[in-house]
Formats: structure tokens, C-alpha cells, sequence
């Protein structure tokens, strides 16, 4: 087996079940989830609150047309919108990130009566077709071109070049406020406060894909909060139902009064609103968002003192984390799971990405530290 089927192909681990940061194989083997769940569990595995609102409303109704009121949405909605940045006040549920992005930009387009959307290098907002226009590799791209046209992608982090291609002719400005699988890039201070700033003089929308960020993963409910920038439209999936395939779109008014008709059959299904609902409840109730920022600077300082000198950098907010390593991410990532029974995932050629649910506590990340040295610097003790 090589490094990249492990990385990108089946892997030889078969998960029978999971709890808290936990995941057993079918052998009874238990694996610390740093990174399996890609951000999709913020609460951990199996948690009792998402598992009892799931199951009440399954023995309830499973489904019915949107265009039928149901509590479960209902509940969501409130607490989608309720947990936001203040002026986002309409919201929209979907299936994935990527066709809550793909209704971004179709918002921002009809809303604005323009067509160009500005995008970032090294940017990821899924693999439909008008999300994949906006994402920079061409390795998801080329084999599916010719894509939606009109993208401009400037380098990231460069507030003068984004403000540069803002124009009257700007539909939106789409960017994650930290990069995930661009090797989790976090912008320089002033950037996303020039991204709104530029936006706003030329009309055109705002758009922060907060997949990956959002539901408390760097230490607040949404990382824009973090630097007190709110966008016309923030984009979630990912964590939204803790496990269940749920996106979420919530919006300025502006955006809801101008967007033009947009749905899909299966948004906001009752099952899936119900977990959206439990999840958003439990995380702000139980203040997860702070427990997260404050194991994300345990975890950075534990790793630093016990893998320091083996990599170049730790960057990342709460527990949104990227180890810059010295050497390729997909090997250390095979060696983690197969030697030291740790799930994590590479951003790139020698980035090691760190998504552990927000529930971690010090003495499990005690462990997965302990893990990361054994792997990363064999020959040095964790500390």
C-alpha cells in the first residue's frame, strides 16, 4: 500500500462505531479521531443529544416537502440565525458545503445584478460545478472544465491585490477566514476587514465559506467574530449536524430580498434539522466554542515543547490546527494511524491537519501529543 492510497483511497482501517473523540475498528481497535470526521463532529461521536433528537424525530416523520412547515426546521432556523453575526437574519438549510456555496454565489449574482466573483489561491469551496470555479487547484478542476466562468483568484492574504480586482462589475468576494485544505492559511491582521470594506464601496457581496470554520471550531461560534467582521452571507456545512449531511446558508436582508428562487427536494429535512438543532443548542449552551480555543492553545503549546525542533510551524486557530512538518504530511499521517492509532489528515504536501472534536480534553490530547512525537521525533520523549 502506498502513501497515497492511504491518504486518498480506502482505507485499511474498517470503523465499526464511534464515541467522544473515539472510533473502534471492526477488531475492537480505538483510534483517536484527530481528523476522520474532517470537522463534520464537533460534539464527538454518538453524542447522547444529537442521538436522542435524531431518533425522537425519525420515529416522528422522516420527511416531507420544505414547503411545509415542520418544528424540527423551525428550531433550526431560529438557532442557526440565533447563533450568527448580528445582521445575518435569514437562513437557508441544503444538503452539503458545496451547494451552500454554490448558493452563495447564485445569491450574490442574482442580488447584485453582476457576474464576477473574486476568489483566493489556494482556496477549497467544494466540487460542484460553480464551487469548483471558485476553488483554485486544478487537480479538482481541469478534468471538469470548461467551469462557470467570470472567477478572478488573487493570492490570498494580499489585501491590496483583492482590493484591486474588486469592481462595479463584482458579484462577490468568496474566502474562507482561514484556509483548511489550502494548508490552513490564517490571513493577515486587516484582511478580511479590507475584504469588507471593498465589497461594501463597490456593492457587491461578502461571502465567508465557513464549512470548515464555523460551529465553534477556532474558539468562536463563527471565526469571523473573531476579528468582528460580518459578511453578506456565510456559508456552513460539515459540523452543522454533527455527523448528519446538512449545509446551511444564513444572510443580510439585502441578499434574501434580491436572490431569486433557489431549493433543493431534500433541505432541511426533519432528521436533519432536528441533529442541526441538537448540535447548535448543545454548543453554545455548553460553551464548546471556549473550551475549544482553550485545548487549541493546550494543544499548540504541548506540541510545540514535544515536537518543536522537528517542524517549522504550528498555525491555526482553537482546534483548527496545520503542523508545517519538515518532511511529507501523507507518510506521517499513514504512520500515525497504522503505529500510534491517530486519524488525522494532510493539507497539502507537508501539512499535517489537526480537526480533533471540540469535547478533547488535556488528557486526550496528552495522548495524541504523545502520538505525534513518537512519529514526528522518535527519538525524543513527549512531554
Amino acid at each position: 500500500m502506498s502513501d497515497l492510497d492511504f491518504v486518498s483511497g480506502t482505507k485499511p482501517i474498517p470503523i465499526e462505531r464511534g464515541e467522544g473523540v473515539y472510533l473502534y475498528a471492526r477488531d475492537g481497535t480505538e483510534y483517536v479521531d484527530a481528523g476522520a470526521s474532517y470537522a463534520c463532529t464537533p460534539l464527538g461521536h454518538s453524542h447522547p443529544a444529537v442521538v436522542e433528537a435524531v431518533q425522537e424525530q425519525a420515529g416522528k416523520l422522516t420527511f416531507v416537502d420544505s414547503s411545509y412547515p415542520v418544528r424540527s426546521r423551525e428550531n433550526a432556523y431560529a438557532a442557526l440565525v440565533a447563533s450568527a453575526p448580528d445582521d445575518l437574519t435569514q437562513a437557508w438549510f441544503c444538503n452539503s458545503g458545496t451547494e451552500a456555496n454554490e448558493a452563495a454565489l447564485k445569491f450574490a449574482r442574482s442580488a447584485t445584478g453582476n457576474s464576477k466573483i473574486v476568489a483566493a489561491t489556494r482556496s477549497f469551496h467544494g466540487r460542484t460545478m460553480g464551487s469548483l470555479a471558485a476553488t483554485w487547484k486544478d487537480k479538482y478542476k481541469k478534468p471538469f472544465e470548461p467551469l462557470a466562468g467570470d472567477v478572478e483568484f488573487v493570492p490570498y492574504g494580499d489585501a491590496e491585490a483583492l482590493a484591486s480586482a474588486v469592481d462595479e462589475e463584482t458579484a462577490a468576494v468568496i474566502l474562507e477566514p482561514i484556509q483548511g485544505e489550502g494548508g490552513i492559511n490564517v490571513p493577515p491582521e486587516g484582511y478580511l476587514e479590507t475584504a469588507r470594506e471593498c465589497t461594501t464601496d463597490a456593492g457587491a457581496a461578502l461571502v465567508f465559506d465557513e464549512v470548515q470554520t464555523g460551529m465553534g471550531r477556532t474558539g468562536q461560534m463563527w471565526a469571523c467574530q473573531g476579528v468582528g467582521v460580518t459578511p453578506d452571507i456565510l456559508t456552513t456545512a460539515k459540523g452543522l449536524g454533527n455527523g448528519l449531511p446538512i449545509g446551511g446558508i444564513v444572510v443580510r436582508d439585502w441578499i434574501a430580498d434580491g436572490a431569486a428562487s433557489h431549493n433543493a427536494t431534500f433541505s432541511g429535512g426533519p432528521v436533519v434539522t432536528a441533529a442541526a438543532h441538537a448540535t447548535i443548542s448543545t454548543l453554545v449552551e455548553e460553551e464548546w466554542p471556549a473550551h475549544a480555543a482553550e485545548m487549541g492553545d493546550y494543544l499548540t503549546a504541548e506540541l510545540e515543547s514535544a515536537v518543536g525542533d522537528e517542524i517549522r510551524e504550528i498555525r491555526g486557530e482553537g482546534l483548527l490546527l496545520g503542523v508545517e512538518l519538515k518532511r511529507g504530511a501523507n507518510r506521517v499521517a499513514r504512520d500515525l494511524a497504522l503505529e500510534q492509532q491517530v486519524l488525522a489528515l494532510p493539507a497539502g504536501r507537508t501539512v499535517l491537519r489537526l480537526l480533533p472534536p471540540l469535547v478533547i480534553d488535556e488528557a486526550e490530547a496528552d495522548g495524541l501529543v504523545e502520538a505525534m512525537a513518537a512519529v514526528i521525533a522518535p527519538t525524543t520523549d513527549a512531554q
